[in-house]
Order: C-alpha cells, then structure tokens, then sequence
C-alpha cells in the first residue's frame, strides 16, 4: 500500500495506474448478494427477487444463470416460490402485499437503508411533514418514500427543486436522504432547505452510508493526482454514477465501464497516471479484468493506495442464517 503523499509523480516511461481503497463491493451489497445464494441453497431455484437485487449487470447475469428471476410486479412470482426484496428496499404497500401472497418473503434490504424506512414512519407518526432528497424513479426513493401511508412526503432532487417547493406545515417539517447521493451536492440542497425552512430537522446522522462517503472521499483523491480515472460499475448504479460525476467535477476527464470490452485507449494514451476504482454494487473480478485490459494496452506499474479499511458485515435474514455445528 502507499499513500499519495509519498508517491513521486515524476513522468517514467511506464504509465502509473492507482487502485483507490475503499472500492467495490459494501456490506450491504454482499449481504444482497449472499442472501440471494443462501435462498437458492436452502429453497432451490427458482428464486424471484423483486427488482435487481443490487445494480451490476455482471452479477445480475450469474445469479440468473444460477436460477434467481428478477421480477417488477408481485403477481409475476408464482405463491409457492419464495420472494426476496432487492437491497434497496421496497414501498409499505409491495411489502403487506407480498406477505398477503408469499408463503415465504426474504427481506434483502440493506440495513443502512431499512434505516431510513424507520426514520421516515417515526418522522410521520410525529407529525412532521418529510421531504425525501433523491433521484426520481430510483428504487430506493420509491421504497423511501412509500413508507409514508399517507403519501404526505415530497421529493426534491435538488436545490432549484427547493426553491419551488411549497409544503403544508414548515414549522413540522423533517427530510431524509437517498442512501447513495453525492455528499457535497447534497450539503448544497439541506442548506437550501434550511435557508427556506429554518425549523426543518433532520436525521442525528447522515443518511448517505459510510460505503458511499468512503468511495466517493477515494475518487476525490485519485481526481486531483490522477490525469485520468476510470469507474467499474453499471449504468444504472447510482453510486457508481455519483463516482464519475465527482471526479469530473473535480476537473479530471472520467469513463464509467460496464466490463473490459468497453475500456478504450484513447481515454489515457495521454495520460501519465491513471485512477481506478468501482462502485459498491461492482465485484472486484470486474475491477482486474480492466486492470488486465489496460495493461494489455500499454505499459503501466499499478500502485494500491491505502484508504480506510471497511470492517462491517451485516448479518443475514434469520432464516438464511446457517446453524452453527456442535
């Protein structure tokens, strides 16, 4: 491992690739993931799952290679199948509906945002009116913001959205976050929200998990030493896109890839250093066959920085949870 202070930036013949740390796969995705394969183990496939259980399309295709079906609607799972909910949570109507159906629900949700479920239905039998900050249509904010019964919740993506926002009640009014948002843009929309709302009240701790804030303080550092950076993770990972838009804000030209075949040369042949990392739903076999792609592309010597170590594991539904041997 080093560290940024110590490196010598100085141009070599060879390019330098840096690994950033934290990267990849959190608790919650490998939770995801691991009650997938403990289902299929313990219930045999078919196993449906409401929605992509995590966002990569690289572990999505092994899990249906193995028998899970991703399904959007309930009635798509047969009764007599078991049915899991994807990490990012689903709305309180999805949840009493499944149970109403299924013989056997798998909750799958990571924790940090079952967290966020809770604070929304404490806020609500409060009284606060809630403001949910988030991406519209993804499915964590749809899980969010369907915990309200009430539906008396707003969503603002935004600090422009807060300028138009008008609510019922500003003297009991809270907001929550996405789990998986960029953490200065979403400082700049509290503020506004502040600013607008002085008695708005939030959660005794940010939202956005310590994967998201640790992967994204990663990308920060290899934005400002590294003359390109290349994110591993899908179109359709929030986090992973909240990665690419950082680094480029941050002045350095950035490339989100699904798989290797996607990596292009001319992204870097005039590039001295170039940065890697992946989002929290990419495994790291989808970080090394980049790795290997680049090198096979032009010479490098690859670097490991060192980075905060992520020691949290989340336990998993009971009924997965394998017995100990006496």
């Amino acid at each position: 491992m080093v560290s940024f202070q110590n490196i010598n930036m100085a141009v070599s013949a060879k390019k330098t690739l840096y690994l950033a740390n934290p990267r990849g796969f959190c608790a919650g995705v490998d939770r995801a993931i691991l009650t997938v394969k403990r289902a299929l183990e313990k219930f045999g496939a078919p196993i449906y799952i409401h929605h992509e259980v995590v966002h990569n399309r690289f572990v999505i295709a092994n899990l249906q290679k193995s028998g899970a079906i991703f399904i959007e609607q309930i009635d798509e799972a047969p009764d007599q199948y078991p049915l899991i909910f994807s990490a990012h949570g689903v709305s309180r109507t999805i949840e009493r509906a499944a149970y109403l159906k299924k013989q056997q629900v798998i909750d799958a949700t990571c924790p940090l945002v079952k967290k966020v479920h809770l604070e929304v239905r404490r806020m609500q039998k409060a009284g606060f009116e809630i403001i949910m900050i988030g991406h519209a249509g993804h499915p964590e904010v749809n899980g969010t913001m369907g915990q309200s019964d009430d539906g008396n919740i707003y969503l603002v993506e935004s600090a422009q959205d807060v300028d138009l926002l008008q609510v019922s009640h500003p003297q009991k009014l809270a907001y929550v976050t996405q789990t998986t948002l960029s953490v200065y843009e979403t400082d700049v929309i509290i503020k506004a929200l502040v600013k607008k709302f002085p008695h708005i009240v939030g959660p005794c701790k940010s939202d956005i998990c310590y994967a998201t804030q640790n992967r994204q303080n990663a990308a920060m550092d290899l934005a400002k030493y590294c003359d390109v950076v290349i994110i591993v993770g899908s179109p359709n990972s929030s986090n992973s896109n909240r990665l690419k838009e950082i680094t480029i804000q941050l002045g350095t030209p950035a490339w989100m890839v699904d798989h290797a075949d996607q990596v292009d040369v001319n992204w870097f042949m005039q590039a001295q250093t170039i940065g890697l990392t992946a989002g929290a739903s990419a495994p790291e076999i989808l970080v090394q066959s980049v790795l290997s792609k680049i090198q096979q592309l032009c010479p490098i010597i690859v670097k490991e920085l060192s980075g905060i170590k992520e020691d949290i594991v989340f336990t998993l539904p009971n009924i997965l949870r394998k017995q100990a041997r006496h």
